[in-house]
């Protein structure tokens, strides 16, 4: 059966330890960073950091309070990121993970245009560049591990096991903790429904979550979108040509001139 995580953002106390612990599971090397005026680092996920904790700091009765979230592939159980790949560079496993083989990538991107969490990264820095992303520790999975971020967690921030068991457990702790929780796990309905589902004690849109995301899978709706893209590559390329043509024909006449 396929794999879940329930993230109960109430027990992070923004420790990084799966953040260090992915990157040394998935053997990424460290990058200079700049500190961006709070405690987030590096400011965002990139195509060297698959999890990633963001500081959130907001006010209470006159003093900060922080809000720590973790960032990575949600592993929508039909994801519109394998749906747009015209390769079939990545795929969702049984088990619950989206993979990525590298043999196969193209580098068209449509992945991440596709994504409705905009989680797929592209090495822009490289010759050969390849697209990046949390694997949710497929090959742990594989061999009846606990993917990494999760098995360094000091705090029980994350449960893994059966999707729907994590459901359960999302639901059982909403109803015996009233005011506790928002009472919504996000990622239960977001996109069709997601491997990784939240816990919050605040609004989710307070934390930067995409609160926008139709309940409605998305498969079908990226290739309505993506499959316009090459006409208007078409259109731009007219255009360009036609724009050319014309001031070069101008330079001639300056020059007959």
């Amino acid at each position: 059966m396929a794999k879940g995580v329930l993230v109960d953002l109430t027990k992070c106390i923004g420790c990084r330890g799966c953040q260090i612990s992915c990157k040394g599971w998935n053997e990424m090397s460290a990058q200079k960073t700049v500190m961006a005026g709070d405690l987030t680092n590096p400011p965002r996920l990139n195509a060297h950091c698959y999890t990633h904790i963001r500081f959130q700091e907001d006010e209470k009765e006159g003093g900060p309070v922080w809000s720590f979230v973790k960032d990575q592939c949600f592993h929508c159980k039909n994801p519109a990121c394998a749906s747009a790949c015209p390769v079939g560079a990545l795929k969702k496993t049984e088990k619950g993970p989206v993979t990525y083989t590298f043999e196969r990538c193209i580098g068209c991107r449509y992945c991440m245009l596709a994504c409705p969490f905009y989680i797929p990264k592209y090495e822009w820095e490289k010759v050969v560049p390849w697209i990046r992303k949390c694997t949710f520790c497929s090959e742990r999975i594989a061999a009846d591990l606990v993917p990494a971020c999760i098995k360094t967690c000091p705090t029980g921030t994350m449960i893994f096991g059966e999707l729907d068991d994590m459901l359960k457990e999302g639901r059982d702790r909403i109803t015996a903790n009233p005011g506790k929780y928002v009472d919504h796990i996000y990622g239960e309905k977001e996109a069709g429904g997601t491997s990784w589902m939240y816990l919050s004690a605040v609004p989710f849109e307070w934390l930067g979550f995409n609160t926008r995301i139709p309940a409605k899978e998305l498969p079908d709706l990226t290739w309505a979108y993506i499959a316009k893209i090459p006409a208007v590559i078409g259109v731009v390329l007219v255009a360009g040509a036609a724009t050319w043509a014309i001031t070069r024909r101008n330079q001639n006449m300056d020059k007959e001139e």
